[in-house]
């Protein structure tokens, strides 16, 4: 049948956690670090934490710098 998808055993306060994720997000995580785990658990406390501050290029917005009026141009 179906395995549990929490482990029994612990180990360094750490529980076995089986997780589905879609193959080509897990080709992106695998990217980024060996160890896939650490990116999940990290993505998890911060959802978590309620962190809604996203580092990625798609979502920050951008610092404009002032024009001055016209007619005070430092030619």
């Amino acid at each position: 049948m179906k395995e549990p998808a929490l482990e029994t055993h612990r180990s360094n306060d750490k529980v076995e956690v089986s997780v589905h994720l879609d193959s080509e997000l897990f080709d992106q995580i695998k990217h980024l670090t060996n160890d896939p785990s650490k990116v999940i658990e990290s993505a998890i406390r911060q959802w978590l934490k309620g962190s809604t501050h996203r580092d990625d290029e798609l979502t920050r917005t951008l610092q404009r710098t002032p024009v001055p009026p016209r007619g005070e141009w430092n030619d």
